[in-house]
């Protein structure tokens, strides 16, 4: 197990991915049959957290797993190099899981289980140590209340922090809480379709009008749009190979831009490194599964920077 001063400290679900496609997403009450199926480690916090591990960020994952966590994932985790030490099993619920479906557009649609990190609150167990000594912490999907309640146990020990609430934005965020985690974070994540919702939950004309130090929105192949500073720049996307699955495409990103900011690079070209790091994980299926060398990423990038 990693020990040591984390640069990043990652908040977000730990799941049991189940990755289908098919042709064609069915009707009410049809069937389809499914083309290929695999299960794999997944979640947003896991795979932010071990994207940017095996890039040689030092990264602490702060999550909730249930009992039943199998072991292969969890030496995974720790063979990705990760710190550990917040990673905590509860015996009041099973892991999350998703179902991911892809049809032959690669449109997804997603069943999930939210398990523990869901309802974090409920534990009473306040992870804050990796958090407090870290450079930068990301808070992605589970529990807002519980986020919000870390977030103001460690304002003042120096962290930058993110608030990236992902698809949880759509049912489990309201007008309140996002203002009350905005006021505690430096950074607004979002994709193009969850900065329609929190325009309309914060009652704005665009996600760019969020007052933060740093707004960043990913649109998919058109790249993805940021405000840095005041100055809205756009991003470029950066090809691969292939397009197998956009399964953690997003998570990849974010680690590639905490990759580039632990190496020194600015913010702008950080989210370019970002970029090409996502280019990467589309090729094959899974969050996990095609993870680049950080050599790699740089020469992906070149001519970008």
């Amino acid at each position: 197990m990693a020990v040591g001063r984390p640069f990043l400290s990652v908040y977000g679900h730990i799941t049991i991915d189940q990755i289908v496609s098919i042709k064609k997403f069915p009707e009410i009450n049809e069937s389809v049959d499914v083309i290929t199926k695999n299960t794999t480690l997944g979640g947003t916090g896991s795979n932010i957290a071990m994207a940017a591990a095996k890039l040689g960020v030092p990264t602490a994952i702060c999550a909730f797993v249930g009992e039943d966590f199998p072991i292969r994932y969890e030496d995974e985790m720790k063979g990705s190099g990760l710190i550990m030490d917040e990673m905590i099993r509860v015996k009041e619920y099973e892991t999350s899981q998703a179902i991911v479906v892809n049809d032959s557009d690669m449109k997804q649609k997603v069943i999930f289980y939210q398990g523990p990190q869901g309802s974090a609150s409920k534990l009473n167990n306040m992870l804050t140590k990796n958090a407090s000594n870290s450079s930068y912490v990301h808070f992605c999907t589970g529990e807002p209340d519980y986020y919000t309640s870390v977030m103001g146990a460690i304002r003042g020990s120096g962290p930058k922090v993110a608030t990236d609430p992902a698809q949880e934005v759509y049912k489990m965020w309201n007008r309140e809480n996002l203002q009350k985690a905005l006021a505690l974070s430096d950074t607004l994540f979002c994709n193009d379709y969850e900065a329609r919702v929190i325009e309309r939950i914060l009652g704005i004309e665009s996600v760019m009008d969020v007052d933060k130090e740093l707004v960043v929105c990913t649109e998919g192949e058109k790249g993805s749009t940021a405000k840095i500073g005041g100055e809205t720049v756009h991003i470029p996307a950066i090809k691969g190979k292939a397009i197998k699955d956009a399964t953690g495409a997003g998570d990849a990103y974010r680690a590639g831009f905490y990759c580039g900011l632990y190496n020194g690079y600015d913010v702008r070209d950080s989210l370019i490194l970002a970029s090409a790091t996502a280019s990467f994980v589309v090729e094959e299926v899974g969050a996990l599964t095609n993870i680049p060398g950080w050599e790699e990423v740089l020469e992906r990038a070149e001519g970008y920077l």
